[in-house]
């Protein structure tokens, strides 16, 4: 089954969204960076890891209820089921920072590298590469939009202490399915989440933080 409608059609749904939302994209960049702030620097209580969740909680449940069901779904009748995917991702992962024990340390082992350099992906080489692709504001993907926001939550969940497996299903799973997508409409930004995907989910399902890695944590103010 192809896709239901042209790049130029989907281009125009990021226009459309961007110029509604304004400016929800830069607030969405602040609470990245705080979420990232809080993630990196050890902390023995709770909340810090709690608001990390929380964060990513809100970007999901945004995606699916704004960008895809009000946005998305005029233009691609799949887009309802994604609303509905990614609401109950948010939903899983609010259950996560308010019932779990989530806790996030950036540490300079093999999880926490690569979750560094996704997350770097996401915020900086993710909009770059758009650029030079063509995609330009507003016509463009702008973080709080569902692929720079999953190679966001991939990484983070790479900082995360035992994250719980179900939560890498549905990123893993919107990976797969709009890299698919990008070859078809010429979103080249989108082709790092295949990659993003095929290292963290091995990662962090197999991952066992112990007490070899707490000697090797790192914090990103020194």
């Amino acid at each position: 089954m192809g896709i239901p409608f042209t790049a130029a059609e989907f281009l125009r749904v990021f226009a459309r969204y961007n110029q509604a939302v304004w400016p929800a994209q830069v607030v969405f960049i602040a609470a990245a960076v705080l979420a990232l702030f809080l993630a990196a620097r050890p902390a023995a209580a709770p909340a810090p890891g709690r608001i990390v969740a929380a964060v990513m909680a809100l970007f999901w449940v945004w995606m699916g209820a704004v960008y895809h069901a009000l946005f998305f779904a005029p233009v691609n009748p799949a887009a309802r089921l994604f609303a509905v995917v990614f609401i109950a991702q948010g939903v899983a992962l609010a259950g996560w920072a308010a019932w779990g024990a989530p806790s996030f340390r950036l540490r300079a082992d093999t999880a926490g590298i690569a979750g560094a350099a996704i997350i770097v992906y996401a915020l900086a080489v993710y909009p770059l590469l758009g650029y030079v692709a063509g995609h330009r504001y507003p016509a463009a993907p702008t973080f709080g939009l569902p692929c720079p926001t999953t190679l966001f939550t991939l990484g983070v969940l790479l900082w995360a202490e035992r994250p719980p497996r179900h939560l890498l299903a549905v990123p893993a799973a919107w990976a797969v399915a709009a890299t698919g997508a990008a070859l078809s409409l010429g979103m080249t930004e989108d082709l790092g989440l295949i990659a993003a995907a095929a290292v963290a989910v091995p990662l962090a399902w197999g991952g066992k933080r112990g007490v070899s890695g707490r000697g090797r944590s790192v914090a990103l103010h020194g």
